[in-house]
């Protein structure tokens, strides 16, 4: 797929919740293979966003296209199968082994038991967790880093085109933090994934994304490149363009 092919696509998105708006008249597109960051302080409306792709919420008015069909025509198994889901506490089911978990869409989708297992053992590699070491394992006995390792392997288990994550990498250490965020870079670009990721850590946005969308009040006020964000005028990056360290 070329890089300008549309992945999801936000038509005049509002989501209305009783007087309030949590994001109003979104308009932008994703394109196939970028890593786009979601940039806002909390409450800005970032996770409200990511979750009215996969139809975890509906929109009030306008619509979200998935691969050209809007996701309301999708059957939502379906679109959630093809959308990775990478969450900040992981949602690793603790009775699971961490092949199990793992292989939780696989075996759902009702692939042969030895399949599952090729297939885990080959994510958890590429996460960089050995699986002789700790395919067995279960989640109790990990680290918050390789809690999170294991939740990258299994929204990747199915091989969706697309990951969502919200805020994966916050309740980690800033040692453990930045050497995940540099082995998940370079996952990315090497599978080709399309990532929509959500931080309020400018500095994570700068290391992972090809464009960052900031988010404030509900509405994408900039998105940029990078480069472009640093000489944006708009006083919120302008505040955020402050946290980075000189």
């Amino acid at each position: 797929m070329s890089q300008n092919q549309t992945t999801v696509e936000f038509r005049n998105v509002t989501l209305r919740h009783l007087e309030h708006n949590l994001v109003s008249n979104l308009n932008f597109t994703i394109h196939q293979g970028e890593a786009l960051i979601l940039l806002g302080r909390s409450g800005s409306g970032k996770t409200t966003t990511i979750k009215l792709i996969n139809r975890l919420l509906l929109p009030t008015q306008g619509e979200i296209l998935f691969n050209n069909i809007p996701t309301h025509k999708w059957d939502e198994i379906k679109l959630r199968r093809k959308i990775g889901y990478v969450i900040q506490e992981t949602g690793l089911f603790p009775h699971f082994t961490v092949e199990q978990n793992v292989g939780l869409v696989p075996s759902l989708e009702g692939w042969k038991p030895k399949q599952i297992k090729t297939r885990s053992h080959e994510l958890l590699h590429l996460v960089g967790l050995e699986p002789a070491q700790f395919a067995q394992r279960y989640p109790h006995q990990l680290s918050g880093g390789q809690k999170q390792r294991v939740g990258v392997a299994r929204a990747l288990a199915g091989d969706p085109p697309m990951l969502l994550m919200d805020e994966p990498f916050g309740a980690l250490d800033p040692i453990t933090r930045l050497e995940i965020q540099q082995e998940f870079k370079r996952l990315q670009q090497e599978l080709g994934k399309t990532v929509i990721f959500v931080t309020h850590d400018i500095q994570e946005a700068f290391i992972l994304a090809s464009r960052i969308g900031l988010m404030h009040q509900g509405e994408l006020v900039v998105l940029e490149k990078p480069e472009d964000f640093i000489n944006s005028p708009h006083p919120e990056a302008k505040a955020f363009l402050q946290c980075l360290p000189h």
